[in-house]
């Protein structure tokens, strides 16, 4: 080492020196800091272990729980499928921030009555028998106050709106018809618009036809269901007004076409009615004196098999000759004409009873060349004066054997 250079000699002891304050040997203090940085991990794991204790049972108790407090992830602004009609609406979520409302991409389907009229629509099947092949569906040009037979007709009563199909956007009911005859087949049609404006068809709610003559009204309600108002007679060739019953019937659509979902199914036995039943005997004489003519006696026997009373009868078809007795002097002078022009109209049958009704006749002796036999028939009548038909119409008729 004397033969190194002084110099030399002097930056190797500088460099030793500054090695040897840098290196920590296993003394006091090393011990002490090796223990306080095995103290710094120990408690660092410790904690660590209680963070892994804390949280899993709270993420094993939301595994098992049902997630229900999770925010759905909002759906794509596609055209939504409609849920069943019976189907609840889903539930908001009712803890966290609040979501967000979907504006409706669906076309409006508000549709006015001018518009409709202005429009070429294809429209469902009328109802069978009479309608087939006669009003059309194709490209149909709604007309009104038209008499034509088999032409499609928007009928008067007023639209409904709502949003039917559940697609957020609004729909409409119009009832159309279409004559046959006197009377006019009708149905309850849902119109809507596609995504270029145009008026198309979603579906028919429902159609006369269907266990009913006749639509009265319709009515949207909130919830997207139809409230129709169905008749069971149409009344029109004579038939008056006062015979028809009517019912309120709800409709919903359920994806595909529109059932019903409450109301009465079908109208059964009309209660106002009741079964008048007839049998007849007859006495036919001469006359004395020098008429060539003779005397007919009519009794007819009617009874009331119910279910309701009948607080008068009306006779038709017993004017045969000149009235000559019997009840014929009961017989209420002046008929309203609500009964049917009765021949004769007489107080009537209780439930459960029977009544004698004479008329005596005045006749030729001979028949007519042309003569033919003779039907008589008795109705139930109220105290209006008004005409009902009878349950059973076979047994409250009879015909005469004699030829007039």
């Amino acid at each position: 080492m004397s033969d190194l250079d002084p110099r030399l000699r002097q930056r190797l002891g500088a460099y030793r020196n500054d090695v040897i304050s840098r290196v920590a040997g296993p003394g006091p203090d090393q011990a002490r800091r090796l223990l306080r940085r095995r103290r710094r991990m120990a408690a660092a794991a410790v904690a660590a272990a209680a963070v892994v204790l804390v949280v899993a049972p709270v993420v094993a108790n939301a595994a098992l729980n049902d997630d229900d407090q999770t925010p759905p992830v909002p759906a794509e602004s596609v055209t939504p499928t409609p849920s069943p009609p019976w189907a609840p609406p889903t539930p908001s979520p009712s803890t966290g921030s609040p979501s967000p409302s979907v504006t409706s991409t669906a076309p409006d389907g508000r549709i006015s009555r001018a518009q409709l009229l202005a429009a070429r629509v294809d429209l469902p099947n009328w109802q069978p028998g009479e309608m087939e092949g006669g009003c059309a569906t194709a490209e149909v040009r709604l007309r009104v106050d038209t008499d034509d037979t088999y032409v499609a007709e928007l009928a008067e009563a007023p639209f409904g709106y709502g949003d039917l199909d559940g697609d957020g956007a609004v729909e409409t009911v119009a009832v159309v018809s279409c004559r046959y005859g006197e009377a006019s087949a009708k149905q309850v049609v849902a119109f809507d618009r596609d995504r270029d404006g145009r008026i198309v068809t979603l579906g028919r709610v429902v159609r006369t036809g269907d266990g009913f003559d006749d639509i009265r009204a319709t009515e949207v309600n909130r919830n997207g269901s139809v409230e129709v108002r169905v008749a069971d007679i149409q009344p029109c060739c004579g038939t008056p007004g006062y015979l028809r019953r009517e019912q309120v019937r709800t409709y919903r659509w359920n994806g595909e076409r529109f059932g019903q979902t409450d109301g009465p199914t079908a109208f059964g036995k009309d209660p106002r009615l009741t079964d008048l039943r007839m049998s007849m005997t007859h006495e036919l004489v001469d006359v004395p004196g020098a008429d060539t003519r003779r005397k007919l006696t009519t009794v007819f026997t009617v009874t009331n098999a119910g279910p309701v009373d009948a607080p008068q009868v009306a006779f038709h078809g017993i004017e045969v000759g000149e009235r000559a007795g019997g009840d014929w002097s009961r017989c209420d002078p002046d008929p309203s004409l609500q009964a049917d022009n009765p021949t004769c109209l007489l107080p009537g049958v209780p439930v459960g009873e029977s009544r004698r009704y004479t008329f005596v006749h005045l006749v030729p002796d001979k028949p007519k060349p042309n003569a033919q036999t003779q039907r008589f028939s008795v109705f139930h009548c109220d105290a209006q004066d008004r005409w009902w038909p009878d349950l059973k119409k076979d047994d409250n008729q009879v015909t005469s054997p004699i030829r007039f």
